[in-house]
């Protein structure tokens, strides 16, 4: 049990109000923005960016030895708490709510395609590039539904891992001889330039998943009349009750292996 631990949770999102709520129900205090001075633990958001000096006069606030956790904390946040004397704990870099993120984000880019296309994913092509977490999670659910998946992956592991799924699998650079008109982008890098767009069928769907700035050249899809959408936090905007509830376990997890370690 987490006993009388208290915690203070910062953010107005939903996923933060069920990340809260979860605590309670694992045994913790659980309080906002007023119990900063007195909470053992600062559970902050996901992206955790240092906006101006709020962020700075927040971690100064707080008790000395709390534990503040966030999620892909900046570089600037960092400085920040250091200078506040505050441990600041990115949970986002724990590979388990990678696995857990991916689960909503493949189920709200299914709502995506769905919403936008005018034939059932059922018998329709769909390219899928890369076969990380979130592409294995989308590839086998779109699979599942009947689709015909051919996954673009750079590295030779990740395609056979696609091809003992059932799934078809082709080269990065050799994306081209696969395209169909969806595409789902999961690379964080330019994988989808002008060059790559002109040979998609005209008016192509490409829902690109990828973090900030994304892997598509937006200006040339829209220029060669194609529909792309940057579908960024999917789990918040899709699922926020589940995935403030898998923030919530990613930070219990990383309590109790602290625990262990004292």
């Amino acid at each position: 049990m987490a006993g009388t631990k208290q915690f203070a949770v910062l953010g107005q999102d939903a996923r933060q109000a069920a990340a809260g709520r979860a605590l309670a129900a694992a045994g913790y205090a659980v309080g906002g923005a007023e119990q900063v001075p007195r909470a053992d633990y600062l559970l902050l958001p996901l992206p955790l960016e240092a906006e101006g000096t709020a962020l700075g006069e927040l971690l100064g606030a707080a008790r000395p030895g709390a534990l503040a956790l966030g999620g892909k904390v900046s570089a600037a946040a960092k400085t920040l708490a250091r200078q506040a004397g505050v441990e600041l704990v990115d949970y986002f870099a724990r590979p388990e709510l990678t696995v857990y993120n991916a689960i909503p984000t493949a189920e709200g880019c299914i709502a995506l395609l769905m919403q936008h296309r005018r034939r059932t994913l059922w018998g329709s092509g769909i390219l899928l590039l890369g076969f990380g977490t979130v592409g294995q999670a989308l590839g086998l659910r779109l699979a599942g539904l009947g689709a015909q998946v051919t996954v673009a992956a750079r590295r030779a592991q990740q395609r056979a891992l696609a091809e003992s799924l059932g799934l078809r699998a082709v080269p990065l650079d050799r994306l081209e001889t696969a395209a169909t008109d969806t595409v789902v982008n999961t690379i964080p890098a330019p994988v989808l330039d002008r060059r790559r767009l002109s040979s998609l069928p005209a008016g192509s769907l490409i829902v690109d998943l990828a973090s900030k700035p994304g892997g598509t050249d937006f200006a040339a899809a829209a220029c060669l009349g194609h529909h792309a959408i940057h579908a960024l936090s999917l789990p918040a905007v899709c699922a926020p009750e589940t995935a403030g509830e898998a923030v919530a376990r990613t930070v219990q997890a990383i309590l109790r292996e602290r625990e262990e370690i004292l």
